[in-house]
């Protein structure tokens, strides 16, 4: 049979002589475990050829067995302890707002305090049971009681078994509306301080022009008189928890003043300025208050007494306007119908600058999460304080504390040797 030009017959297709010498192909990527494999050929280890599944490959009886001795390893789920005896409606409000958290969010709770009641309580609502967990104290701390005898006296209070419950592992965070003194010591002897911190600050989430972008005011209530080591340790937490809750990059940092310019303050005010200029943060300067909504820093850092101030005219200015808006709606009709067309943008306001969505301030500075709230909380406060809790205790904030104080370990001993500390 001829054959044509252009082609060759089988025989010479498939004829080698013997001066042609054999090439090893070269080795190709498989697309889909990337394993070096022979060019058009099906993957021995995943079994696809061209990016589809060909064929089954089984796994080994070594690799079965190791999957399942992983899978059979239980994982511990997180917990939060919610102090159910604190605030100005004890059980009630702490055992409700429990449950809310377990429904919305999946949490898994222990609500510490009087277990006949707590349990009595329980029985009103519909809940997963797997996730709540109920631990019986015996003492209750009153919202006037002194924190230094709460602490020596009151060993068996709720606020006391919460805290012991961090301590111990069982749970990872802990919430309480209770007595914040008490709260406050009680985490600190039990719990210690993050290595490198002095004093724990609490941290408030402030609301801002910016929609979505609220700043960190702190210290708010904690400490009253503050050395400069002390505010500039304060930073450094603001710092780390403006990266971990608001996950933000780089927080803009600012000293709460009198002015905005550098030689403003009285004395540890500019010693503490010198310090944040030698840190590692970012560092914004003074901010007066009168500044601080507009969205022009993250962190906003001062002692407990003018924070707590700052912090209480804020809400009260919010809970003003609120009053004077609903007096006024309800003074006439046309202003009853002005309202049905502005009841959006009233909705919004009151989410972005009602303090009592926040759930609560963090006790920054302890080795475990505490979630201060207002004695007078709702529901849905402490609804969103165990919301808070869990987020805080999920992202390891106080391993981000720690890292910021490695890094500013030469600014940290020159405020010491500012106090007189010689270690």
């Amino acid at each position: 049979m001829a054959v044509p030009r252009s082609k060759t017959s089988r025989s010479q297709r498939d004829h080698r002589r013997g001066h042609i010498k054999i090439t090893e192909s070269a080795l190709s990527e498989c697309t889909n475990c990337n394993a070096l494999i022979r060019p058009h050929r099906v993957c021995p280890e995943c079994g696809f050829y061209k990016g589809v599944e060909v064929i089954e490959v089984k796994t080994s009886w070594a690799v079965c067995s190791a999957l399942s001795l992983i899978n059979s390893i239980p994982v511990k789920s997180m917990a939060i302890a919610v102090d159910a005896m604190g605030g100005d409606r004890p059980l009630t409000v702490q055992v409700e707002a429990a449950v809310q958290a377990v429904k919305d969010f999946g949490i898994e709770v222990i609500i510490v305090g009087a277990e006949a009641q707590i349990n009595e309580q329980l029985k009103q609502f519909s809940y997963d049971q797997q996730k709540v967990r109920v631990v019986n104290s015996t003492e209750i701390v009153e919202m006037n009681e002194s924190p230094a005898t709460a602490l020596r006296q009151k060993k068996d209070s709720s606020i006391r078994v919460a805290v012991d419950l961090v301590k111990a592992g069982e749970a990872d965070a802990i919430v309480s509306a209770g007595n914040t003194g008490a709260s406050m010591a009680t985490a600190k002897f039990v719990l210690k301080s993050v290595e490198g911190i002095e004093r724990p600050a609490i941290a408030s989430l402030m609301p801002s022009v910016h929609r979505n972008h609220p700043f960190v005011l702190l210290d708010v209530g904690a400490n009253t008189d503050c050395k400069p080591l002390y505010l500039f340790q304060f930073a450094l937490m603001g710092d780390a928890y403006a990266r971990t809750y608001l996950h933000l990059d780089n927080p803009r940092v600012a000293l709460l003043n009198v002015g905005e310019e550098d030689g403003k303050g009285y004395l540890d005010l500019k010693e503490t300025f010198d310090l944040l200029k030698q840190s590692t943060l970012n560092f914004a300067g003074n901010i007066e208050g009168k500044a601080m909504f507009r969205d022009r820093v993250d962190v906003v850092v001062c002692d407990g007494f003018i924070g707590n101030i700052a912090l209480k005219v804020a809400e009260g200015t919010f809970d003003f306007v609120r009053s004077i808006l609903r007096e006024e709606v309800q003074s006439s009709w046309l202003s009853k119908l002005g309202y049905l067309a502005m009841k959006g943008p009233f909705r919004q306001l009151r989410k972005r600058a009602d303090y009592t969505e926040v759930g609560g301030a963090p006790l920054l500075g302890v080795n475990g999460v505490v979630i201060i709230c207002h004695g007078s909380s709702k529901v849905h406060t402490l609804r969103n304080a165990i919301k808070h809790a869990q987020e805080c205790a999920e992202q390891k904030l106080n391993d981000k504390i720690a890292v910021e104080v490695a890094e500013n370990l030469e600014v940290i001993k020159q405020a010491k040797k500012m106090n007189g500390e010689t270690n």
